[in-house]
């Protein structure tokens, strides 16, 4: 058994009596996202009364448990997989357990976040003490009841036993007793081998209502009297407000209002999150959706150029973040010159090893490639919403959020409004991928709303979100390799950089495995607004590496995998440096795994076979993907997955998140593109960005973990990033040409 201490978080383990009836709710404040199990109040009987400790955990007085889940939720299935956690220390029936969303509320729930893929990485021993303090005292309240040793109490799903009396009792029958147990000093956690719920597949616990179509998602949210807003934002970046000509609109049918918004205060210490290239818009207020798109286009408005600034923005991690800003319009063929002159030119050094100079100056033979991405838009499929009904000072929101914890402090100082008189419902996410990390739109929304004096519901269409802003941004690496007379590789330099940041991480594979390492970056300051894009420079880089491993193996005349793992074995048995962030053995395990699950070796006619991996947010991916030409047109038939990220909570939902990160990477490495002219994006809907089509899509998806007893780690972004490299190696088998700049088909080809 695995014994935790219970002493930090005691005063979170708020216990009462207060409320008679039978059951229980614990509470552990300190949680930042915990869940509940499955949507069933219309399947199971609800119990009478419930003991309610807190907002966290229920238990009723016939044994039903409800939890509610503090984390927004956008496709990852936490609202599945958390309180599986907790289900399994706590010992309860699944199909006892409810789920509901909670609101945001930091003081009973703590940062609610969903991003980074930290969600069950944070949560793994914080809820399942959750769920075993919970049975702890419900065994020590029959222990009392029946007179008998604590010791000599089990429970199997729900039910208390002592088996010498033969007695025993359903946890609703307990609960109320169980409240006046002091919270234990220490719980003990189930062994791995003891598991009965973690690591089984269980369906999402809001499938049904998704495909019925059930009022969750943002978009669905409505109030009675509630307006229809949306925004006018400058058509490029480096242009703010002039003027604005409201009255012909204000004329027109349904039309309300025409407002002019400025979204934060001068002066206040922003968060990161409050990126946003368009801080005054102009919104149109109505009735209804059409009627405020047929006043939108009628609108006349004036724009001036947006001078140059400094400012400065709080990190994820309280540091602080400067952010240049440049006055002008930018164009994508100026920053292609702009990033060649700065690849031509030294950068950065972020970390050398050994001697590469000497080593590239003494090499028998040097090989060097580039390679580039461009901008990348979100496009999630909700479109960007907020509803908003400010009050004198009190706020509702409803909105679709990764992080509302973060926009509080803005909607407080903007609205000049106090942060504990600020209520947010979050709603289900049709889609996050980090776009929704951002909340300008909830502060526009609720801007409007005091503005009008009207509840609101802000909407965006495709196009005002695709030309906004918040995108990946466009990167460059240029890679070189030296070789000495025997054809062995002695020294790897890597120089990279991007508009406006550098996507390098020096410290990953293959750092640590070779002599003679050289890492620089540079950076270009842009008025184009970028952030978190599914795997955060990971998802440039990986593909960039990859494919020039693959190119200095066949150098070598070696195979991409085993050349791979020469590398990593190096890096485990005799690393170079001290900085290496990476574990060379599950490293090496995942393409071990893919090798043999893949068949890796074994010729099939007209397959061409192209195999990638990577680490990232302490998990390890690698992908082989199997390509054929038809037309003369690349198909992908079969990517086979191997992924370590530790216990695998849910199966079901891991092979899906995977599942969705190839399809994502697959379409994004042949198609994904945004491009400038003079500052507007050139595309801005999906009739222009072109987007994988299901005919498109991998033909099968064969994913595999590797079993170990590891604690979690991440799992939504990890297999994102290879999938370019397993792309890029797989077209140059089929079709003999190397890749080196996304999109590898852009708007040339049409698949499938």
């Amino acid at each position: 058994m695995s014994i935790i201490k219970t002493s930090i978080g005691r005063r979170s383990f708020l216990k009462s009596s207060a409320i008679a009836g039978g059951g229980m709710m614990l509470g552990f404040s300190w949680l930042a996202s915990c869940q509940s199990s499955k949507t069933k109040e219309e399947i199971l009987a609800m119990p009478k009364e419930w003991f309610e400790m807190n907002s966290y955990l229920k238990i009723g007085d016939n044994g039903v448990v409800t939890m509610f889940t503090p984390n927004p939720e956008f496709g990852q299935n936490i609202r599945t997989s958390m309180p599986m956690l907790i289900a399994e220390e706590l010992d309860i029936d699944w199909k006892k357990v409810i789920v509901e969303q909670a609101p945001y509320h930091a003081e009973n729930y703590g940062f609610q976040l969903s991003g980074g893929s930290l969600g069950i990485k944070n949560r793994w021993e914080p809820l399942r003490m959750a769920g075993a303090t919970a049975r702890q005292m419900l065994c020590e309240a029959a222990a009392q009841v029946w007179e008998v040793p604590v010791e000599e109490i089990t429970t199997n799903e729900g039910i208390l036993h002592h088996k010498k009396s033969g007695k025993s009792a359903g946890y609703g029958e307990m609960a109320s007793a169980a409240a006046a147990i002091p919270v234990p000093e220490e719980v003990q956690l189930k062994e791995v081998k003891d598991f009965k719920i973690i690591g089984k597949s269980h369906k999402n616990v809001d499938g049904k209502s998704i495909v019925t179509g059930k009022p969750m998602f943002g978009i669905d949210y409505h109030k009675e009297g509630m307006l229809i807003a949306m925004i006018a934002h400058p058509p490029a970046f480096g242009m703010t407000l002039k003027s604005v000509d409201a009255a012909s609109v204000k004329s027109m049918p349904g039309i309300k209002d025409v407002v002019t918004i400025k979204c934060y205060k001068e002066g206040v210490q922003k968060p990161i999150t409050d990126t946003n290239a368009f801080p005054e818009v102009v919104a149109i207020v109505g009735n209804s959706t059409w009627e405020v798109m047929q006043a939108k286009k009628q609108l006349k408005v004036e724009w001036k150029p947006t001078p140059a600034k400094s400012e400065k923005f709080r990190g994820f991690r309280g540091d602080i973040e400067t952010i240049n800003t440049p006055a002008g319009l930018e164009s994508s063929d100026k920053h292609k010159s702009q990033m060649a002159a700065l690849a031509a030119k030294p950068g950065k050094v972020v970390r050398k090893d050994g001697k590469p100079e000497a080593a590239f100056k003494n090499a028998a033979k040097v090989i060097e490639r580039s390679y580039s991405a461009p901008f990348l838009a979100h496009n999630c499929m909700e479109p960007i919403n907020t509803f908003a009904h400010v009050q004198g000072d009190k706020v509702q929101i409803a909105t679709t959020q990764q992080a509302p914890s973060l926009i509080v402090p803005t909607l407080s100082a903007s609205l000049g409004i106090p942060a504990e008189n600020i209520e947010i419902e979050m709603m289900r996410m049709g889609g996050g991928f980090g776009r929704r990390a951002y909340g300008h739109y909830a502060i526009e929304a609720a801007l409007i709303s005091k503005e009008v004096g009207a509840p609101i519901k802000l909407i965006y269409t495709r196009e005002d979100d695709m030309t906004n802003g918040i995108y990946r941004p466009t990167y460059q690496a240029t890679y070189r390799a030296a070789f000495d007379e025997d054809n062995n590789l002695t020294a790897l330099h890597i120089k990279a950089g991007g508009i406006p940041e550098s996507p390098l991480f020096a410290n990953r594979f293959p750092a640590g495995a070779i002599d003679n390492y050289l890492a620089e970056e540079w950076a270009i300051d842009s008025n184009i607004t970028i952030g978190a894009f599914r795997a955060p420079r990971s998802n440039f880089i990986a593909g960039a590496e990859q494919s020039f491993l693959d190119e200095i193996a066949e150098e070598m005349g070696k195979d991409p995998i085993e050349f791979r793992l020469e590398l990593l074995k190096r890096a485990k048995e005799n690393p170079v440096g001290e900085e290496n962030d990476y574990d060379a053995e599950r490293y090496a395990g995942v393409l071990e795994l893919v090798r043999e699950k893949s068949g890796w070796g074994r010729n099939q006619a007209n397959v061409h076979r192209g195999v990638s991996a990577y680490f990232c947010h302490s998990t390890y991916a690698a992908h082989v993907m199997d390509m054929t030409l038809e037309d003369d047109k690349p198909v992908v038939r079969k990517v086979t997955t191997a992924i370590d990220c530790g216990i695998v909570v849910n199966p079901d939902a891991a092979v899906n998140m995977a599942e969705g990160a190839i399809t994502d990477g697959v379409g994004n490495a042949f198609f994904g593109e945004l491009t400038f002219k003079d500052g507007v994006p050139t595309k801005k809907n999906f009739d222009t960005y072109r987007m994988i089509r299901m005919s498109e899509a991998p033909k099968e998806i064969d994913v595999h973990f590797v079993q170990n007893e590891i604690k979690p780690t991440g799992m939504g972004e990890p297999p994102f990033p290879p999938i370019f490299g397993a792309v890029a190696n797989a077209m140059y088998k089929a079709t003999g040409k190397r890749q080196y700049d996304q999109p590898f088909l852009g708007e040339k080809e049409v698949l499938g």
